[in-house]
């Protein structure tokens, strides 16, 4: 069975939980790198065995080493599923998973909003008037369809939620959804299933689903025009999963009900784009509110796979051929954060913070 000699880590951990991920490899070496030192961090993965990085796999990691296990320390891989890191050969896994309640949540807030008609109702209360020109025809969530485009973990959250809301739902997926009887259909890519039964059935069309070149633009002219009018369009996937162009087009032409958007194909989205003026458009700048000690979630999976990694057993959240997406449509936001190319004195550290959250910590001898 494998063994694990040494790991080298990048991640931004405050200083009890770098403290409990040295824990999860107790008897291994343990370095700790900046993810920005570039040359040091080529020179430590030479005899490692594991890499825990903050972000995507890093082209310096890709040379001569002795790597056979590299862990990426958040959910979508589609930064790394680059035709050089399959090459490699190393095994890459992910965070999916971690973040998957607050997701479920960020769905329903944007469902929410479209629901209570949020914009129009702080207009109305800013003026002090009390009610909204059409009001008596909005409806809420109850009894209402909701296709959910990908069942992994965000999805599956999603469903669960959404049932107890008492929506029924349809699930669309590339692979056979196992459970969730609830489910009023099931649809399977791979079992030759279309997407239109859920496009022409749903009030609601959430996309759940990694970024990859089968589901690239999977939302475009053709997809909406299926869309029966007024369905509301939720994305907290991926920006490249839909045609921004379409989608402005649609909801220009009153054919949308209107979305709401966590990520872009652009981002961040430029201040002159259409979208931030649409009155049925709610945005979010790529960020959901945290789980309860999201860094806690990460190290559980990351001992998890540690564990099976020594056993020999499959890896969880191990990245496939399947995740790979050609050069021109990747999209990773950690992509530019990860490919500075600057030495550790010109890093703005407090500009990391403001986005990272302070680590408490300067030397790794205050949390071994």
């Amino acid at each position: 069975m494998p063994k694990i000699h040494k790991v080298v880590a990048t991640v931004w951990y405050n200083k009890e939980d770098m403290h409990a991920l040295r824990q999860v490899f107790p008897d291994a070496q343990f370095v700790y790198v900046n993810f920005f030192d570039k040359q040091k961090l080529t020179e430590e993965v030479r005899d490692a065995d594991v890499a825990i990085l903050m972000g995507d796999v890093d082209p310096c990691l890709l040379g001569e080493n002795a790597l056979q296990w590299i862990h990426c320390d958040h959910a979508g891989l589609n930064g790394s599923a680059r035709p050089e890191v399959f090459a490699r050969g190393i095994p890459v896994t992910g965070a999916a998973g971690r973040s998957a309640p607050v997701l479920a949540e960020h769905c329903i807030y944007f469902m929410l909003q479209s629901c209570y008609h949020t914009k129009e109702l702080l207009a109305a209360q800013a003026k002090g008037q009390w009610g909204v020109p059409g009001m008596n025809t909005w409806r809420g969530l109850y009894g209402r369809t909701a296709g959910i485009v990908g069942l992994g973990n965000n999805g599956r959250m999603l469903a669960e939620r959404l049932h107890a809301f008492g929506m029924k739902l349809i699930g669309y997926d590339k692979f056979p959804i196992r459970g969730l009887d609830y489910l009023d259909q099931k649809l399977c890519a791979n079992e030759g299933d279309s997407l239109d039964p859920l496009l022409e059935q749903s009030d609601f069309v959430i996309l759940t689903l990694a970024l990859t070149d089968e589901t690239y633009h999977i939302i475009n002219r053709d997809t909406l025009a299926k869309m029966k009018p007024g369905t509301f369009l939720v994305n907290i996937a991926r920006g490249g999963t839909v045609c921004t162009d379409d989608l402005v087009e649609a909801l220009e032409n009153g054919h949308l009900g209107g979305a709401g958007l966590d990520v872009f194909e652009t981002q961040p989205l430029p201040p002159d784009h259409p979208l931030w003026r649409m009155q049925n458009v709610y945005i979010t700048p790529h960020s959901t509110p945290q789980v309860p000690h999201r860094a806690g979630r990460s190290i559980e999976i990351i001992r998890e796979n540690a564990r099976r990694f020594e056993a020999g057993e499959p890896l969880r959240n191990l990245m496939t051929p399947a995740d790979a997406i050609s050069v021109d449509k990747a999209e990773s936001g950690w992509s530019r954060l990860m490919h500075v190319d600057a030495g550790k004195q010109k890093i703005d550290v407090k500009m990391l913070e403001k986005f990272l959250g302070k680590r408490d910590w300067t030397d790794p001898s205050e949390w071994l």
